[in-house]
């Protein structure tokens, strides 16, 4: 059984926030608990729309953060996260966050991680509660994406080291380089014609029909592996494949193992997919990235937004909804509170599905 990350936030409370949200002008606060979380530029434009979808303001995404906080902050918790702030929206430059060097507000909650790619030693922030879900959203962090490592122990990672800091040594030797998942990355390089030169694919139904009819035959692989499997959009135009797992292994055998998946469907469907780096060489073909399995790697959190006009959500769906003629614009800010009312979140109790690998590797 998965340890549990904090109690859900009462309905009325999250409504009363709301309210509060909708009646202020350009500029606002929330109080909660003892904690409170200014609001500048509500009426701003983060994501610009389309002739058919209207634009999306930072009330808006404030507003869909308290919506699904009691369904995307148990997938950020305990997570380092990379932010990757709009200032001035999607339209705008952007740029990537993962170290946090300035003054925070007291609630929220960082870790200390040895990063070889960095300056030794570095804070990255974590997402445990409600205000700093909504301090993200002031800061424009348009895109929440977590490790695939955690550090609460419980269940499966009380045995590890927890000295993340000082060494490559120590930070290889702990609970934060044994993940959670096999995660593999679907991305179609079929091109709709209407792109700019050198840009990349844009979504387009070709494309993403191809991605699901894929998807579906990676499925039916791991299935034969018996390893349980969960998916999501990416909210862009592929879909990813998320493999629980016990944290037993460490990344590089991890992605190891991701390679061989990948060079299997490669060997049965060579003229569909392809695992190449040179991206001329992906054309027309599903690109297969078993390298989102590395550690310091990060993807969309479940009901993470994107930064597509339409302001499209990173969704976990069910494997038969592949069948049908789903499309990530079906997935928006404005749409997946409905739907997580109707149909809670397919992905709760991910944890709980865990794959042991050294058992299945035992038996073949």
């Amino acid at each position: 059984m998965a340890k549990k990350t904090g109690s859900a936030i009462a309905e009325d409370k999250l409504d009363d926030f709301i309210e509060q949200i909708e009646s202020a002008g350009n500029a606002g606060s929330l109080k909660i608990d003892s904690h409170t979380i200014s609001f500048s530029n509500l009426n701003k434009v983060l994501w610009t729309g389309t002739d058919v979808v209207e634009p999306v303001t930072k009330r808006d995404y404030v507003r869909y953060l308290l919506q699904v906080s009691n369904y995307i902050l148990p997938h950020l918790h305990g997570r380092p996260l990379t932010l990757i702030r709009y200032p001035n929206g999607v339209e705008g430059k952007s740029f990537y966050q993962k170290h946090w060097k300035v003054n925070k507000p007291e609630f929220v909650e960082t870790i200390m991680l040895f990063s070889e790619h960095g300056a030794g030693d570095g804070e990255f922030i974590q997402c445990n509660n409600l205000p700093t879900l909504l301090w993200l959203a002031q800061l424009a962090d348009l895109e929440l994406h977590t490790a695939h490592t955690r550090i609460d122990q419980y269940p499966d990672g009380k045995d590890l080291p927890r000295v993340f800091t000082g060494s490559v040594e120590n930070i290889e030797s702990s609970l934060m380089n044994h993940p959670d998942f096999i995660v593999l990355d679907l991305d179609p390089y079929m091109y709709s014609g209407k792109e700019s030169k050198g840009a990349e694919p844009e979504l387009h139904e070709a494309g993403f029909t191809k991605v699901c009819e894929i998807a579906l035959a990676l499925k039916d692989n791991l299935d034969k592996l018996k390893m349980e499997a969960f998916v999501k959009t990416s909210g862009r135009t592929g879909l990813h494949i998320y493999v629980p797992i016990v944290r037993n292994l460490e990344y590089d055998i991890v992605r190891a193992l991701a390679e061989t998946i990948g060079r299997h469907l490669l060997a049965q469907r060579p003229n569909e997919i392809t695992m190449d780096w040179a991206v001329k060489k992906r054309t027309g073909k599903i690109f297969f990235d078993h390298n989102m399995n590395g550690r310091g790697k990060t993807l969309p959190a479940p009901y993470s937004p994107r930064n597509s006009k339409e302001a499209t959500i990173s969704t976990p769906i069910e494997w038969k909804e592949l069948e049908k003629k789903l499309y990530p614009t079906d997935f928006t800010v404005r749409t997946i509170p409905d739907r997580l009312k109707k149909r809670g979140d397919i992905w709760a109790a991910i944890l709980e599905h865990k794959n042991d690998l050294e058992k299945i590797k035992t038996k073949e």
